[in-house]
């Protein structure tokens, strides 16, 4: 059954996994001018379905109107996303500095003049927002790695890559092991030209702002990446991902099989490829 946004909102903890820490190679380099907005180390993925004919009118409200006012309450969009495979699919990333601060920020942006002006325009659009994983980063040092917001000036053609989640599910109990058995597996992905970007878990606390529901049949571990086009994704990334998908579930750790999700940023996202001299504020 549809539902809609009657207070409603929506992440990823940017991480890299790795044996012996970050891998410099092919890693998320590190932003600057962003270092007072703090750490992010709870984290909502978002995935909506929209109406038909609705997606890009929904993003562009979105890109126009909510990443600041959330970013105003302490609050970060990492991400807004087209899923390729869904032409209905729209994913956002959101971060927060706990889970206390979620509970708090999520109340006064949903009970605010901000929403209560466009939620009915918002909603109208949505036919479902309930596919909503809560989750956190899965070690103290992986927090959300938040990239600079879109330069109007410099990149007036806005956000640009492939963001790729591949999202497990993992047995209960089973993350930690999981995650030391996959590492060899995504160094590889970094191998192919993926930037990683963020190792994710379930968070297993109760729903402190039930307005907005969170899925219960959890756990799961998500890796995040980057890359810098479709054509890397298919020829580098897709032929390693899948070998490594097939490994992983022979592990017997999983429930059933991973899930790969595609993701095109919208046109105002912060996860996008973005080079190394840009990242640093240069040319």
């Amino acid at each position: 059954m549809a539902r809609t946004l009657a207070s409603t909102g929506m992440v990823v903890v940017l991480a890299a996994l790795t044996a012996g820490g970050m891998n410099q190679k092919n890693a998320m380099p590190p932003a600057t001018g962003t270092e007072q907005l703090g750490n992010f180390p709870v984290v909502e993925f978002r995935r909506y379905t929209i109406n038909p004919g609705e997606r890009e009118h929904f993003a562009e409200y979105f890109d126009t109107y909510f990443p600041e006012a959330f970013e105003q309450l302490g609050v970060i969009v990492a991400g807004s996303f087209f899923e390729r495979d869904k032409p209905l699919g729209f994913t956002w990333i959101r971060g927060f500095h706990s889970n206390e601060e979620r509970a708090l920020a999520n109340a006064e942006f949903y009970y605010g003049p901000l929403w209560r002006e466009h939620r009915a325009t918002m909603n109208s659009m949505i036919a479902d927002s309930n596919n909503v994983m809560l989750l956190h980063s899965l070690r103290a040092d992986r927090d959300v790695s938040v990239l600079s917001p879109v330069d109007p000036v410099k990149e007036p053609q806005g956000a640009s890559g492939v963001v790729v989640a591949q999202i497990f599910s993992v047995k209960p109990d089973s993350e930690q092991e999981f995650s030391d058995r996959a590492e060899a597996e995504f160094a590889g992905y970094r191998a192919a030209g993926a930037r990683e970007a963020g190792v994710l878990v379930t968070l297993e606390v109760p729903n402190n702002y039930p307005q907005l529901p969170v899925r219960g049949d959890g756990p799961f571990l998500v890796w995040l990446g980057v890359l810098p086009n479709d054509q890397a994704f298919e020829t580098q990334f897709a032929p390693v991902a899948g070998q490594a998908q097939q490994k992983l579930f022979a592990t017997g750790l999983l429930r059933n099989a991973a899930e790969l999700v595609v993701l095109h940023p919208t046109h105002r996202s912060r996860l996008r490829w973005i080079t190394e001299t840009a990242m640093r504020g240069g040319q």
